[in-house]
């Protein structure tokens, strides 16, 4: 099933991508808990990730980076803020220097996920980015971002 729609609300400054799959919310929040899984997704088709770092506990960190077709990587990073297993997930997600640290020159966004369960054994997960600024939301999105989140959640049929 993978991704059902996308949602831009320029004035809450938030984009959301739902998708759906047919399986429980503890199978979909494995793809988030098991870094090699996560690694298999994150990143779109083209830019696979690497999670070099990995604590999915409120205050914890993960550390990753995408390599492109043409050998370049580009860094991320999530600061966790909220963990309720299997259900919820909000971190603070930005772009990093090779080093992995946190680029200052960049703004970072919330990222909320929510997985819920529906009926007939399928697992909604909606991925919601909250943006600082307009600006920082429309840089993003011209950016690809939409594209590559899109692109990256369409390979989850695939691992599950």
């Amino acid at each position: 099933m993978t991704v059902t729609n996308v949602q831009k609300d320029h004035e809450a400054l938030t984009m959301t991508i739902t998708a759906e799959f047919n399986v429980s919310p503890e199978r979909v929040w494995q793809l988030w808990e098991d870094p090699r899984q996560l690694e298999r997704w994150w990143g779109p088709p083209t830019y696979p990730a690497t999670v070099t770092a990995h604590d999915l506990t409120p205050g914890g960190s993960v550390s990753y980076h995408m390599t492109g077709p043409d050998g370049d990587q580009p860094h991320g990073w999530w600061r966790i803020v909220n963990v309720d297993a299997p259900h919820r997930l909000e971190f603070e997600n930005g772009l990093a220097d090779a080093n992995g640290a946190p680029n200052p020159d960049v703004a970072s966004m919330i990222v909320r996920v929510a997985i819920s369960e529906l009926p007939d054994g399928v697992s909604r997960m909606a991925v919601e980015s909250v943006f600082p600024t307009l600006a920082v939301m429309e840089m993003f999105i011209s950016m690809g971002m939409e594209e590559g989140m899109k692109g990256a959640m369409s390979q989850i049929d695939g691992l599950l």
